[in-house]
């Protein structure tokens, strides 16, 4: 009586202990929300918002990119549906040419160093307008740069129309 006992709360305590039991199946939002904090390692390591979540959902990537591929840790079994190909990411949009002009930069964390008191805002070279960071044009035309709003503003270069300075900036 007390081996079938005991040998009842071992295959429980093994079910309940198996890794199946710990894996939770993280929420879409969850991993988006994951991937949009990592955006730029995750374009680096050339990963799209939509392969990341398929990954998260399954359980089989981490917060963290990796620069090499890991290995896969799933079992490959003859009714596995063959893993879907993708094409290559394409770049994030970059400035075809550097900016050359006083007061622009390459980058948004170098406008913040040099102009701590003032807002970022990236101008676009070619239209003389600029845009705040909560625009969908923030750092996408083709040519542009960052710059402080004061310095783009002495150049020459004005708000867009249809955009409000953030509040509280």
């Amino acid at each position: 009586m007390k081996a079938s006992l005991v040998t009842v709360i071992a295959v429980i305590g093994l079910v309940a202990l198996s890794p199946s039991a710990f894996a939770q199946t993280k929420t879409i939002k969850a991993c988006q929300d994951e991937w949009r904090a990592n955006r730029a390692a995750m374009q680096a390591a050339g990963k799209t918002e939509k392969a990341y979540v398929a990954e998260c959902r399954a359980g089989t990537t981490s917060a963290q990119p990796s620069t090499a591929p890991a290995p896969s840790t799933r079992a490959v079994t003859p009714t596995a549906a063959p893993a879907k190909r993708t094409a290559p990411v394409a770049a994030p949009v970059r400035p075809s040419a550097a900016p050359t002009g006083a007061g622009q930069y390459a980058t948004e964390a170098e406008a913040k160093a040099h102009c701590p008191g003032d807002m970022v805002v990236w101008a676009n070279l070619t239209s003389k307008i600029f845009h705040f960071s909560a625009s969908k044009s923030y750092g996408k035309t083709k040519r542009g740069a960052y710059m402080c709003e004061k310095d783009a503003a002495s150049g020459g270069i004005r708000a867009a129309k249809n955009e409000k300075r953030p509040a509280g900036a």
